[in-house]
């Protein structure tokens, strides 16, 4: 298939306080600069810095989180929460982001909502920029979010099969478990790519064919192979420039490997949504974005980030995926975050201290490119028991079910 360059078009609206640059590239997604106080440019002026810090986030923050357990959620859970600044689970998300105080920051399972003024800029405004028990306020300029592949129906022109899926990935309402970028340096919006509609059967040697019944058979019909995506919410490539530098956030949150049968449907499609980035990075030429665009990786500095649920050494994914990521010859997996609180959670697992979901794995990654930069410092925000802070993650009503990992890097 090939696809024709357009020009962009690149116009601003004003929109709930916010400059909301909006693309042709993609009508839905939003990459913007927020206005400000006085006080708070002078808190966030900031020149090309001798280091930054980079976090990612699971923040639980879809609506699943504010409903009972057997309750499906509808999608109107957040923006009623964010409407006013005294949700508690918010609070404490804020509380941890206000902590760590992460330059760029990638937050998981945060709804995805067509108006911004009802979502991030809400969190913003009620949750970021208010002090939690004593924090600092922190305030992110610029931010990106845009369409995700949960909750939106498959449209079959004919029958549905037996085992094709009703939506391209799972969630009750479009958006559900969405993503959001926020920065303190400027998201270059014309360079961003995104890979939402990119179709699973386009990978080379993908794992789509294997997905089998009991008897041999194709899993999936047809029709359903000829228009299934590989992302189960998307995958990002989001420019952010660092005084002199590009650094390419490279954002997803594949789908976790459970909740299927023998014919490990979910397991495949996290192991092929993490093979992404490595053919990203190695430049494949089969890549298309959903602007058309072709090719891989095009950059030099980049952080690939996100909950990947998948590690190398535990859980119930296919873990050569992973691997090949981690010892990818341009990512720099030498530094694993790791924590005291994860260590004494469960003291007899060797490998605990590096441990990023309360459910026992590393599954939150921030890994940065060799080339450009180096590590300094790196965490998983998991206070031990007796801490103060324990409170903040408790459970995944307090926060979340994950644990905000961040890396601090230094420019060469």
């Amino acid at each position: 298939m090939r696809f024709n360059w357009i020009v962009i078009l690149v116009f601003s609206v004003v929109l709930g306080g916010c400059v909301v640059e909006i693309s042709q590239r993609s009508p839905d997604a939003y990459a913007a600069k927020a206005t400000s106080t006085s006080s708070e440019e002078k808190m966030t002026s900031i020149s090309f810095p001798k280091t930054i810090k980079i976090a990612t986030f699971n923040a639980s923050m879809d609506g699943s989180n504010y409903v009972q357990r057997g309750v499906k959620p509808t999608g109107n859970e957040l923006p009623i929460r964010l409407a006013s600044p005294d949700e508690p689970q918010i609070k404490n998300v804020a509380e941890i982001i206000q902590r760590i105080r992460p330059d760029i920051l990638l937050i998981n399972e945060f709804d995805y909502l067509t108006n911004p003024e009802q979502g991030i800029l809400h969190f913003q405004q009620h949750y970021l920029r208010q002090s939690q028990q004593g924090q600092a306020p922190i305030y992110y300029p610029y931010y990106y979010v845009a369409p995700v592949n949960t909750g939106v129906p498959v449209d079959y022109a004919t029958a549905k099969g037996k085992h094709d899926p009703s939506v391209y990935g799972f969630g009750y309402y479009p958006g559900q478990y969405g993503m959001v970028v926020l920065s303190r340096f400027p998201i270059v919006t014309s360079q961003i790519r995104t890979f939402q509609h990119f179709l699973w059967q386009d990978m080379p040697g993908n794992l789509l064919s294997d997905i089998v019944d009991e008897t041999g058979q194709a899993w999936y019909s047809e029709a359903a192979t000829a228009i299934l995506r590989l992302s189960s919410k998307s995958h990002w490539d989001v420019p952010v420039q660092v005084g002199e530098q590009v650094i390419h956030v490279l954002a997803s949150h594949p789908t976790p490997p459970v909740f299927d049968g023998p014919e490990d449907r979910n397991g495949k499609r996290n192991h092929d949504e993490i093979r992404f980035w490595t053919d990203y990075l190695n430049g494949d030429a089969y890549f298309y974005d959903d602007n058309g665009e072709r090719g891989g990786f095009k950059g030099e500095h980049f952080v690939i980030m996100g909950d990947l649920n998948s590690s190398p050494v535990e859980g119930n994914a296919m873990k050569s995926a992973i691997k090949a990521l981690l010892e990818h010859p341009r990512v720099n997996d030498n530094f694993t975050p790791r924590s005291a609180g994860g260590k004494l959670s469960r003291p007899n697992n060797p490998h605990a201290a590096t441990h990023t979901a309360g459910w026992g794995m590393r599954a939150d990654y921030v890994l940065p490119s060799q080339a450009g930069w180096n590590i300094r410092d790196s965490g998983v925000f998991w206070p031990v028991t007796q801490a103060a802070e324990y409170r903040l993650i408790e459970s995944r009503g307090a926060s979340s079910d994950h644990r905000l990992v961040w890396l601090e890097m230094g420019f060469d």
